[in-house]
């Protein structure tokens, strides 16, 4: 149940920010302020307009309904165009508590996903190389930039580490339940008897992070210098280009040697730490306010097993929320993965509806 004072409040802190914003229009950092607060709440406040003049139209039909005892046809007609606005009125009551729910700051946010080769040796690999194509499919399709940070690849192809900046708007929204354990169930081709193996990839989705949303003090990492090796560092490993950075506080480390150049190195290997410090700072947080709430689709944790991808079967289950569908070809070519997204995104709607329900 809506509490109307509340959304009356919000109604009258939308106004109040108009007016500031007409008289602050001299100074750019208040008006830039004062304007994305305006575009946050504009959506919410059309809502809760249409809300109230629909309880006053209702409140007006029902007032002349004593007037009309002796005309049958007219009370009819009355009775019914209040039950057409009610349809009309739980809708709109809907859409105020989803445009009410606290929205995650990082959804907007840029990502860097970190892909793992793990149980299962180069099956793993390439089951890793699997999940990095659909991925990268997917950003393609949703015109996003993708920029390799680092690759490890595997001895009989794929990845036992890929890990890539995916530059966009709403990247962090729509990737987040990504984050986990993949498991894959398939015929491995070097195994002569067809018995199917199990295998697995851990994947991790960084919200990007900025310089103010992390500040790394140089007092706090230690850098040190290498030559780069194998696939890709063939070329510069005349020199000590490849860098290793740690985290003195925390231990987190970062190798970075796709770049030739030991600044560039350095650049990507910092964006990479900031991301896995926010990460830490992030999951801290989110397991203190899990405690308070009732239900969530997962804690993004690396270790925990979330989905199954079984290829003799042509199914891929996600165990978080119960839903398997048997399109795995259209999933891993990166088309079929919006389904799981928008069902992920959903579900997660639900919960958090739940958790912020009879607001007050």
């Amino acid at each position: 149940m809506l509490n109307e004072r509340k959304l009356e409040a919000l109604v009258s802190k939308f106004n109040d920010i108009q007016v500031k914003m007409v008289s602050s229009t001299e100074n750019a950092s208040i008006y830039v302020s004062l304007a994305k607060e305006y575009a946050e709440l504009e959506p919410i406040v059309l809502l809760i307009n249409d809300y109230l003049r629909l309880k006053k139209e209702i409140l007006d039909l029902q007032s002349i309904i004593a007037s009309l005892e002796n005309d049958k046809a007219m009370l009819d007609m009355t009775e019914e165009e209040i039950r057409e606005i009610n349809k009309s009125l739980l809708f709109v009551e809907l859409e105020i508590e989803k445009a009410l729910i606290p929205k995650d700051i990082d959804d907007q946010k840029s990502v860097i996903i970190e892909i793992r080769a793990g149980t299962g040796g180069n099956e793993a690999a390439l089951f890793a190389g699997d999940l990095a194509r659909m991925y990268l499919r997917f950003a393609d399709l949703n015109s996003w930039k993708v920029e390799v940070m680092n690759v490890n690849d595997g001895d009989m192809g794929g990845y036992k580490e890929f890990i890539a900046s995916i530059i966009g708007n709403n990247v962090y929204q729509k990737l987040k339940f990504e984050s986990g354990v993949h498991r894959v169930q398939r015929v491995p081709q070097t195994e002569s008897s067809g018995r199917i193996h199990t295998s697995a990839a851990t994947v991790a989705v960084l919200p990007e992070a900025e310089e103010v949303d992390i500040k790394i003090e140089d007092k706090d990492i230690r850098i040190d210098v290498f030559r780069a090796s194998g696939p890709g560092g063939q070329s510069v490993n005349t020199t000590d280009s490849a860098i290793r950075i740690t985290h003195l506080l925390t231990g987190i480390t970062v190798s970075q040697q796709d770049e030739k150049s030991q600044h560039k190195n350095r650049e990507k290997g910092m964006k990479v730490l900031r991301a896995r410090l926010y990460e830490r700072e992030k999951m801290i947080k989110d397991k203190e306010r899990a405690k308070e709430r009732k239900g969530q689709i997962g804690s993004g944790d690396r270790s925990e097993r979330i989905r199954t991808y079984n290829f003799p079967q042509g199914r891929i289950t996600d165990h978080r929320i119960n839903l398997t569908l048997h399109k795995l070809d259209t999933i891993l070519e990166g088309s079929g993965l919006y389904e799981l997204v928008e069902t992920l995104l959903s579900e997660d709607q639900v919960r958090r509806m739940a958790d912020n329900s009879g607001i007050d």
